[in-house]
């Protein structure tokens, strides 16, 4: 670097001015180079720190909750402590309760299951709210029954282009076989909302499907994993609660083939004004390969006990 940036012993001050500031930015880039390599090697060098596991049950009452895993409950158990945080806290004893399911939808390889909603009629329910349903048909008298059930809105495909326009708008849109060709262009505007054999909502049973709509608990999956959604509300009797809750999660679980991993990861119970408590998922998620088990054991079983017969007479 000296001999590069060497200056000449005729030149004048002015002239060698610029040979030194070069020198210089030169010197200062080579030292800056040589610290930022020690700090690298440096920081291969050093260990990383070792967390510290984390500990199962704390021992007194105020402690750091990062340090601890985070306790599960029983059904039972949660809701009963719902409904004493209540009592303690004075808050109103009729508020929701609400649950967040935090869901596995990985499948085989890079596919996945597809965010989905879904309807599902609860065996007890919290709310007076009753949905608006739309019928689509062209066979007067079924118009006429789905009025006489309380269809908000009936019509063929002069409601289309209102909908369209969005200047009809409704919670569940119910159809008969004979106009569902019909309903083509409202595929891609009502999206999950079109009807479909698998969503129940296109059948020749107007009054079930109408009945149904009218008084189903609506859910669906947000930020591409999770379902938060209420249940009851908290003045509701426990076991009231607990078959509404069971209710939803068994029909979850139908959007994933029981041959994989459950849908359910993890489920969490709270109240509009409570902590939310994490579930234990025994006894709630359904248990389909235990099922099947039990019937291959069962049929095991038969088939011995039709040899058994055979294998006593060979040896007589």
């Amino acid at each position: 670097l000296e001999q590069r940036l060497a200056v000449p012993a005729a030149v004048s001050p002015a002239t060698a001015r610029p040979y030194a500031a070069a020198a210089a930015k030169a010197a200062k880039k080579d030292a800056k180079r040589s610290r930022q390599e020690k700090a690298k090697e440096a920081a291969k060098e050093k260990p990383l720190p070792r967390r510290r596991p984390l500990m199962s049950k704390p021992v007194d009452d105020v402690y750091l909750t990062w340090l601890y895993t985070r306790p599960s409950y029983g059904l039972e158990q949660a809701v009963g402590m719902l409904k004493r945080f209540q009592e303690l806290d004075f808050t109103h004893p009729k508020q929701f309760v609400y649950i967040n399911v935090f869901l596995d939808m990985a499948l085989q390889k890079k596919k996945k299951v597809d965010p989905f909603s879904s309807g599902v009629a609860l065996p007890h329910r919290f709310t007076d709210e009753v949905n608006k349903v739309l019928v689509f048909t062209e066979n007067e008298q079924e118009a006429e029954v789905a009025r006489e059930h309380g269809a908000a809105i009936v019509g063929g495909v002069e409601l289309i282009k209102w909908i369209l326009e969005d200047e009809i708008q409704a919670d569940f849109y119910v159809a008969v076989p004979a106009i569902i060709p019909k309903l083509i262009p409202l595929r891609n505007k009502l999206k999950k909302k079109y009807p479909s054999t698998r969503r129940n909502s296109l059948g020749s049973d107007i009054p079930k499907m109408v009945q149904f709509f009218r008084e189903c608990h609506e859910y669906s999956v947000e930020d591409e994993s999770v379902i938060k959604t209420r249940i009851a509300r908290l003045d509701m009797p426990t076991e009231h609660i607990i078959a509404n809750l069971k209710t939803i999660i068994q029909d979850i679980c139908t959007f994933k083939p029981s041959n994989f991993d459950p849908i359910v990861q993890r489920l969490v119970i709270r109240s509009s004004t409570s902590e939310g408590l994490l579930l234990n998922l025994d006894g709630i998620l359904p248990q389909v390969e235990k099922a099947e088990e039990k019937e291959e054991e069962e049929e095991d079983a038969a088939d011995k006990d039709e040899q058994k017969p055979v294998q006593e007479s060979i040896s007589t």
